[in-house]
């Protein structure tokens, strides 16, 4: 898609900082709820190998709040603005995250813990599905055009950086803490550090300027009534495109990246220090990979970036599971290593892709449509069907295999899409 050269004007670079490094509230969140997934089960749903796949269960629940959210704020991102769309979002995700750690636990109330833990979680899904798509959105438009798969890869960097954090706080927190500290009063630390972590961006995001994108939306008069309707009528096509993109990079991240903790921990027989531990790694493999490949796809095209991961994914990642589940440190790291960087380099190309399917008129809407669709289904579900599937036939590749066949049915997509990174010739029509 291609939008008018008055809306490519760069944003300063301050406002484009404040925003990349941003996202880190929202993965900071979500990956910490995963990491801390055993230690959460035992503290909200009581002993027993249940109380794992309830928790993961409540994650993936809460996930499906997030196109819901996305919807709800797209509009105010299409409609008033998209700084106007981040800074509530961000408000809403601080207190979220607040009440979170202020929750009694299953000790005090019994099963109310867990209802209350679930209503929030909803909470924190609605309000995260204005974050990334509204990111985004905000860098792809206010990044010179020849730099926009890095300016936008920054936000999947900043994003991993805030997965960096939870797992450090999470290893940490274990680590220091005895079991019975652990659940009493512990497993707070972390959600009070998210917390206070979210308002420093929201005092951030309000020195930031509005996108040039939505300035000439509102001095050409195309600014969309309904933005909803209008994707629905005008973007099908890049929906459906931003939809596949979005679920390999989902897949790759969740089942890849932050549910590998828990599979080390039941299936890899790994303690909860040894896994958090090996994710930090990973995750500093993603922060490393995710600009280069952002790089590379303004280079290349996003294209030929987007079917080479996806084929790397069709053959890897059962092989590093295999690694993983056989309860050697080495093979832990080397898997967690290798699906980090295959996930990494998804995301970084699938953020400056996803949001070039649209034009700059219900840019946001569509994101949330499509990427943040797929998201809730290959995201906030794949964790819970990976462990179920681990669980019930005993396979410890069935993640693996999961990867491997979205992988395969997005790659025809991908060499058939248009390009649409603006720096890449394309073949003139005759």
């Amino acid at each position: 898609m291609t939008d008018t050269p008055n809306s490519h004007r760069p944003l300063p670079r301050s406002s484009l900082a404040i925003a990349a490094f941003s996202t880190i509230v929202e993965w900071y969140d979500f990956t910490l709820y995963l990491y801390f997934a055993t230690v959460l089960a035992r503290v909200f749903f009581g002993p027993g190998e249940a109380s794992l796949l309830v928790t993961l269960g409540g994650f993936a629940v809460a996930y499906l709040m997030r196109p819901i959210g996305a919807i709800f704020f797209g509009h105010i991102g299409d409609r008033i603005g998209r700084r106007h769309m981040l800074l509530l979002s961000v408000a809403l995700m601080t207190a979220a995250m607040l009440a979170t750690a202020l929750l009694p636990t299953h000790a005090q109330i019994g099963a109310a813990a867990g209802w209350l833990l679930f209503l929030l979680r909803c909470i924190m899904g609605f309000s995260v599905g204005g974050e990334y798509t509204g990111v985004v959105a905000y860098l792809l438009e206010g990044a010179p055009t020849a730099k926009r798969g890095l300016i936008a890869s920054l936000a999947s960097a900043a994003s991993e950086i805030g997965a960096l954090l939870a797992v450090a706080i999470s290893a940490l927190t274990v680590a220091l803490l005895d079991e019975a500290s652990l659940q009493s009063w512990g497993w707070r630390i972390p959600f009070l550090f998210g917390a206070a972590l979210a308002g420093t961006v929201w005092i951030a995001r309000s020195r930031m300027e509005e996108s040039p994108e939505f300035h000439r939306q509102k001095a050409a008069g195309s600014v969309p009534d309904r933005p909803l309707l209008h994707s629905l009528t005008n973007h099908r096509a890049g929906i459906g495109r931003a939809f596949a993109i979005s679920a390999l990079g989902s897949i790759t991240y969740y089942v890849g990246i932050t549910y590998v903790p828990a599979f080390l921990t039941s299936a890899g027989s790994l303690s909860e220090k040894v896994s958090l531990t090996l994710s930090t790694a990973a995750a500093v493999v993603v922060i490393l990979v995710t600009p280069f490949v952002g790089a590379l796809s303004d280079r290349v095209g996003r294209k030929p970036v987007l079917a080479g991961l996806s084929l790397a994914n069709m053959l890897l990642p059962i092989t590093m599971f295999s690694l993983m589940a056989s309860g050697s440190h080495g093979n832990a790291l080397a898997g967690a290593l290798v699906l980090a960087a295959l996930a990494g380099g998804v995301s970084a190309v699938g953020a400056v892709a996803t949001a070039e399917q649209f034009p700059g008129e219900g840019r946001v809407t569509g994101l949330a449509l499509g990427a943040t669709g797929a998201t809730a289904i290959f995201g906030g579900l794949t964790p819970f069907l990976a462990q179920y599937l681990v669980q019930q036939t005993g396979f410890a590749i069935a993640p693996g295999v999961m990867i491997a066949a979205v992988s395969l049915a997005v790659l025809p997509l991908f060499l058939t899409m248009r390009e649409t990174a603006p720096n890449i010739s394309r073949p003139k029509k005759i």
